[in-house]
């Protein structure tokens, strides 16, 4: 998403095999007891924990939640300034996988450039891979930013829990009674906030400074007006077209949008200047980020605080 992403996917790239092998002398192979022929491979004892590790900590969150007091969760990337798309994997980032049971990654473009080679580079007996991007029917190129879509949470919730109970299939029922409590109870002021917005919003115009915001959008029914050329350019740290940046200004401008959303970890000079030109048409901006933020936020709170600046945001603009 940044400018320098090319340059740093490419040294990413080429430094994958060498991390590998890095890990190999240093954690050594990952090794686990043979499970009883009753059980799948990478089965663990009931009382014992499963190890996941979640490239991105947004889902690396909602595994923990689901897993309860039967996982341990280790997130590789925690830090909201750091960008997933052009992220430098580590020799310790190779060492948690290889010692992981259940390993999540996004996909879909987003962490391809280093999570599958690590994975590859660290081969470990019966460890499960869950990737996004397969989950919800997404390829390379199609948005990967599927946190921001209610519909792909849930449906990752779904796979996770599967994941679980093929690790340790005697503590299933722990893992369907996290499964409800976490969709009714915790998610409870997140599913509230998106249906009130979409009962109240429907069809509002915004606009947007990338393709982080297009699920959520969609998800609130609310109408995106930025080109989507415009939001996948700077998502992907491609240089827009003036003609995008020219339909952008005359939509703010004109006032055609009612609200503008910006990713704050990714602001570029072209979208600094839409924000500016926003706030002085007075048209609300609100905020969202690429990972949980604070870091040691819940994907839940994380959500829900987003979820009310966009809400006070349409308020304003729309008076209602």
């Amino acid at each position: 998403m940044a400018q320098s992403m090319t340059k740093s996917l490419k040294r990413v790239t080429g430094g994958v095999l060498a991390i590998g092998a890095a890990a190999a002398l240093t954690a050594g192979c990952s090794t686990k007891s043979a499970a009883p022929a009753s059980q799948p491979a990478g089965a663990v004892q009931s009382s014992a924990k499963i190890a996941v590790v979640a490239a991105e900590n947004f889902w690396g969150s909602v595994a923990l939640q689901l897993g309860g007091s039967h996982v341990t969760e280790t997130s590789i990337i925690t830090n909201p300034d750091t960008d997933p798309h052009s992220y430098e994997a580590t020799p310790n980032d190779a060492k948690l996988i290889s010692g992981a049971q259940l390993f999540v990654q996004n996909g879909v473009g987003y962490d391809t450039s280093w999570a599958p080679g690590l994975v590859k580079a660290n081969p470990a007996s019966g460890r499960e891979v869950l990737t996004v991007g397969d989950v919800v029917g997404l390829k390379d190129g199609d948005n990967p930013h599927q946190w921001y879509s209610h519909d792909s949470v849930y449906k990752v919730i779904d796979a996770i829990v599967a994941e679980y109970k093929k690790l340790d299939p005697a503590d299933a029922a722990y893992f369907d009674a996290q499964k409800q409590t976490f969709e009714t109870t915790t998610l409870a002021s997140y599913n509230q906030l998106e249906s009130d917005i979409k009962t109240k919003y429907a069809g509002v115009p915004i606009g947007a400074s990338e393709s982080i915001v297009s699920p959520l959008a969609e998800a609130l029914g609310l109408k995106m007006l930025t080109p989507y050329s415009f939001l996948k350019d700077i998502s992907e740290g491609t240089d827009p077209s003036v003609a995008d940046k020219t339909a952008i200004d005359g939509q703010i401008k004109g006032k055609q949008i009612k609200v503008y959303v910006y990713n704050s970890q990714n602001s570029t000079p072209d979208i600094a200047a839409q924000v500016a030109e926003a706030k002085a048409a007075g048209i609300p901006v609100t905020t969202v980020t690429e990972t949980l933020a604070p870091a040691s936020a819940t994907f839940q709170d994380w959500m829900v605080g987003e979820l009310q600046g966009l809400k006070a945001a349409l308020a304003q603009a729309t008076g209602r």
